[in-house]
């Protein structure tokens, strides 16, 4: 069936990043289908040995998915919007702009998620109250934060992490279960509550600990506090309590907080913040590679997080705009295959079980015959006729105007210039 396939973006078969930001597509074998990728600073990845690494600014990220903590064979094409880690010394919980309570804090004590020996380990102190540690911050209120730390357990084996007003009135908080990479129970007061929390397997013992949501008042700390229990703590202001013996700790590695509704990949500080450019990618291939008559446009990609239009689209880059489109929605898992020649045409949609997870999706496209195929499945269809989209020459991850990025993890990406059988196309998205 690939034999079919006009451009292809295959993970597996990449050439590589070389210097110049370039991306390679398996087909054309000319060149012709090259992306232009760049990104103005470096930025991080999970590598193929599991661990997180720094890549140099232009050069692609293939991020390998780990799932239970087990990296997997097949990378994704990362790419993602700017964002800045707002926690300085993100590696670095013995520095002076980190605060202690009832804690101290020993410096590179196990290996962390980057295969060095830079962990940290938090240990508590024979006081019951709360023990903790902050990072004064500069926030707004009212204003979507997703705060993240990749922790290990010690002697114990659950941490809080909460993002904390002045005087402590507002607060939004997780507690987090680090042995059984669970999560436990929210504390959080002021009318504010957490929009969304999350516990992921980095392998060795680590996981990454996320939370996001917002004050209505003013938040200025970061902070993350030892606990004894998943549910059940005693707390003070929604601050974990408990009766410490001087022996209980945790590891730590990486702190961040970033403003947005989902956590990004790890940006590292230390006596500022630091800004990740986001990535861009377009520009591939030329008229001969696209059929505006037919075809197929398929992706095995998913979603970073939920809350903005994002498209991806094969485009006559020119005015007006002629577009075959795959489409992300603002609402939570609704996806479109989407018809533009000028004016919409065609919008084929579905919902998605989860778009945090890949899918793979096809959109055949041909006068009459237009369907949407989701893992294995036809969703949608449409007989409509009509002029179909012309000038058809270069794909890119936006809406072919630059804008609504399609922010994501692509581990297929492949356009068709034929329509494909019922039988072929459930091949292809199984």
């Amino acid at each position: 069936m690939y034999d079919k396939a006009s451009l292809a973006l295959i993970p597996s078969g990449y050439k590589g990043g070389s210097p110049n930001g370039t991306l390679y597509s398996v087909l054309p074998a000319n060149g012709d289908g090259d992306f232009d990728h760049t990104r103005a600073t470096s930025a991080t990845r999970v590598n193929k040995d599991g661990l997180i690494e720094s890549v140099a600014s232009g050069v692609p990220r293939l991020d390998y998915p780990l799932i239970d903590g087990v990296v997997q064979d097949c990378p994704a094409l990362l790419l993602e919007p700017s964002r800045t880690n707002l926690v300085t010394y993100s590696e670095d919980f013995s520095d002076a702009s980190w605060t202690t309570s009832n804690t101290s804090v020993s410096s590179n004590q196990t290996t962390s998620p980057d295969g060095s020996v830079n962990a940290d380990k938090l240990t508590d102190n024979a006081t019951s109250n709360v023990h903790r540690i902050r990072d004064a911050v500069s926030l707004s209120a009212s204003t979507d934060y997703s705060l993240s730390v990749f922790a290990k357990k010690d002697t114990l084996s659950n941490i809080q992490l909460a993002l904390i007003n002045t005087g402590n009135s507002h607060t939004i908080s997780k507690v987090f279960d680090l042995e059984n990479g669970t999560l436990g129970e929210e504390l959080s007061g002021g009318g504010t509550t957490v929009s969304d929390a999350k516990i992921e397997n980095f392998g060795n013992g680590w996981y990454r600990c996320t939370i996001v949501g917002q004050l209505g008042s003013t938040p200025n700390q970061y902070q993350i506090s030892l606990a004894t229990k998943t549910t059940g703590n005693s707390h003070t202001l929604n601050q974990v309590t408990y009766s410490g013996d001087g022996t209980g700790s945790v590891f730590l590695y990486g702190a961040q907080i970033e403003e947005g509704s989902y956590a990004t990949s790890y940006i590292p500080t230390t006596s500022s913040t630091v800004t990740r450019n986001a990535d861009e990618c377009n520009g591939a291939g030329t008229s001969a590679e696209f059929n505006d008559s037919e075809g197929v446009f398929f992706a095995e990609i998913a979603s970073l997080g939920a809350g903005s239009v994002r498209r991806f689209a094969i485009d006559n880059n020119a005015s007006p705009i002629n577009i075959v489109r795959l489409e992300y929605s603002s609402t939570t898992n609704r996806f479109f295959g989407v018809i533009y020649n000028g004016t919409s045409q065609i919008a084929l949609s579905t919902y998605l079980t989860d778009e945090l997870e890949f899918n793979k999706v096809a959109f055949k496209y041909k006068s009459g015959d237009f369907a949407l195929w989701v893992n294995g499945v036809e969703v949608a269809t449409s007989t409509s006729t009509f002029t179909m989209p012309s000038g058809l020459k270069t794909l890119g991850f936006d809406d072919g105007s630059g804008g609504n990025k399609f922010y994501s993890k692509s581990k297929q990406v492949m356009v068709f210039n034929e329509a494909l059988t019922d039988a072929e196309l459930a091949t292809l998205t199984s």
